[in-house]
């Protein structure tokens, strides 16, 4: 008997509804009704809670493979999650650059190191394109710690690809502007989104 089965089986032995079970164990009842027709399996504390409420062991409720299957998808989740805490507290400290002295700015003969806040005899357009990417950086990175439990598809797979290209934007943006404190600090980051995109699980 496969998983859904069982569960569907011992709600019913307990004349608990859906709704019910779902209040019980502190979940949808999107979900509950996704886990009894086989669409999905409940996460491992989940798994826990279910276990115990019914006063079984999670292998009488789960196969070997089903097991297996629903430990892969708990380790994909947890490393996205790291992934996502990484990159989002990555793009937030792009803000840093308001106030870390780290643009160039020549007074006389001399190139004095400030921040964009002090940036002074640079091209309107210019300080506002540093504006417009460092402050869209930081949107990003706040959105995906606000948002890491957000499972829109299109959150999902688009929110590392806006991440990469707004640092990679900010790489060519501060080196073809001539600021190479700031274009190797923004490279530093996108080296480190990289090796994380690597590892992937």
């Amino acid at each position: 008997m496969e998983f859904h089965e069982k569960l569907q089986e011992l709600r019913k032995q307990k004349n608990l509804t859906q709704e019910e079970l779902s209040e019980i164990l502190f979940v949808s009842r999107t979900a509950i009704s996704k886990w009894e027709s086989g669409r999905g399996y409940p996460s491992i504390d989940s798994l826990k809670a279910i276990a115990e409420f019914f006063g079984v062991t999670i292998d009488e409720l789960l196969s070997n493979r089903e097991l297996i299957c629903i430990a892969e998808k708990d380790r994909h989740q947890k490393t996205q999650h790291m992934r996502d805490l990484v990159f989002g507290l990555i793009d937030c400290s792009v803000g840093m650059l308001f106030f870390i002295p780290l643009f160039g700015q020549q007074g006389g003969e001399i190139i004095r190191q400030v921040s964009l806040l002090s940036l002074q005899e640079t091209p309107l357009f210019i300080k506002v394109t540093y504006f417009a990417i460092i402050l869209l950086t930081v949107a990003c990175g706040i959105a995906t710690l606000a948002l890491q439990n957000y499972s829109s598809i299109i959150w999902i797979k688009t929110k590392t690809i806006l991440s990469m290209t707004l640092t990679i934007i900010s790489v060519v943006i501060f080196i073809a502007s001539l600021q190479p404190y700031v274009a190797f600090f923004t490279f530093v980051l996108l080296v480190i989104k990289g090796a994380l995109l690597l590892k992937r699980p």
